[in-house]
């Protein structure tokens, strides 16, 4: 199985076009909006999440782009974790992909109908399927799906579909017995997850925030850390102490004000320490 780091970057990108904040003023290396792409065949491709990044990224990665015929695509479908606008605005872009299969939890497939009304949108150009992400059916690869949260979407917080509204994703390549966990959205530690995570050569976690009060720092703007943490993600520093030996640890989804962009900060080099990684855009794994 091949797994490429399409975007590592939570909603907006590093640096973020509206933020003059130190470390969206440095000369950190950039990175776009989280997005994975994965391969049983190096042939077939699956997106996890789409990005408003996702022309960029396809065309930065040449396993994805059109060929050899001159409207061949490699994209065989999207899996979703939650109907956040920065995991699911590029599939607008995606529109003219001559239609792909879209799994998806129940919530988040009523979300984009119901309250983005993406479905109805792309629907126009025909050949879409919209499916819950507990029937996820690719060739070589099984896919298990683990609840996370019910945090819910700005644009759907008034939303009475019951959950979960966010999931992350096992995949495991029949043939090689690789095995990959996708978790860019993690509300806390969720129950289950260290048996999720068992025999996994490659984990893939939440780093919106380095510490639960971070953004106040950062950005100067009264943003106490209980709002912080209602976002929905779990920070860098409650989720290191728990990784164990054996698996891979990296970290995605990485916020504009988390220190850790910085490649020469301390809090990146306690990250490595840790055990884990933080891998740029393009960085490709094989399983």
């Amino acid at each position: 199985m091949r797994v490429i780091l399409l975007g590592t970057a939570a909603g907006g990108g590093f640096p973020q076009w509206n933020c003059a904040c130190a470390l969206c003023v440095s000369d950190a290396p950039p990175r776009t909006q989280d997005c994975v792409a994965v391969s049983a065949d190096g042939e077939d491709w699956y997106l996890l999440n789409v990005s408003p990044d996702i022309r960029a990224q396809i065309l930065a990665t040449r396993p994805l782009r059109a060929g050899p015929g001159p409207r061949e695509i490699p994209l065989r479908g999207v899996l979703l974790t939650d109907a956040e606008l920065d995991h699911s605005l590029g599939l607008l872009l995606l529109r003219e992909a001559g239609g792909l299969p879209v799994w998806a939890p129940d919530a988040v497939l009523h979300a984009l109908s119901e309250r983005f009304p993406a479905r109805s949108i792309i629907d126009g150009y025909g050949g879409w399927g919209w499916l819950p992400s507990s029937e996820v059916a690719i060739d070589g690869l099984r896919v298990s799906v683990l609840p996370v949260s019910d945090k819910r979407p700005k644009y759907a917080r008034t939303s009475t579909e019951d959950g979960p509204w966010v999931v992350a994703y096992r995949i495991e390549d029949l043939r090689t017995g690789g095995v990959f966990v996708y978790a860019p959205c993690l509300k806390s530690w969720p129950e289950g997850f260290d048996d999720f995570t068992r025999d996994a050569g490659l984990v893939l976690l939440d780093a919106t925030f380095y510490a639960p009060d971070e953004m106040s720092g950062a950005t100067a703007a009264e943003v106490g850390d209980g709002a912080q943490l209602a976002m929905g993600h779990l920070p860098i520093t409650g989720s290191l102490a728990k990784l164990r030996p054996g698996p891979r640890w990296a970290y995605t989804h990485l916020n504009n004000t988390n220190p850790v962009v910085d490649p020469a900060s301390p809090e990146h080099a306690a990250v490595l320490n840790g055990g884990a990684s933080l891998p740029l855009d393009g960085t490709e794994f094989k399983l």
